[in-house]
């Protein structure tokens, strides 16, 4: 009786710490998700810009994310095509003007956060 008592308990417990370890991935905000909700957008440089300045945490993080590994990427096509980081990071940005769907923030020529 004793041990179906204490399986019973491992068990609760280790379905507790399963759920616990899922919530934060279940809530964790994706960028297209922080797009659609307005709270970053496209900048003019080619990477993830905040739409309001007093972003979550979390959004900052994600935003910080994407533009190291878009950088990353920016690099390595800039290497392989003679490219400077530059001239890859404003053709990924008219590519996201194309890529944008309507409603989602893209920066403006002065630096202003507009709707496409």
């Amino acid at each position: 009786m004793r041990i179906h008592t204490m399986k019973n308990a491992i068990s609760k417990t280790l379905l507790l710490a399963c759920v616990l370890l899922l919530v934060p991935m279940s809530f964790a905000l994706t960028l297209q998700e922080a797009k659609n909700d307005g709270l970053v957008g496209e900048q003019r440089s080619g990477y993830i810009g905040l739409v309001m300045e007093s972003a979550p945490a979390e959004v900052v993080a994600l935003a910080r994310d994407v533009n190291n590994q878009r950088r990353e990427l920016y690099q390595q096509i800039a290497r392989q095509n003679n490219l400077t980081l530059e001239q890859v990071a404003a053709l990924a940005f008219e590519k996201a003007v194309e890529a944008t769907p309507t409603g989602q923030f893209l920066q403006n020529a002065s630096g202003s956060w507009v709707k496409k």
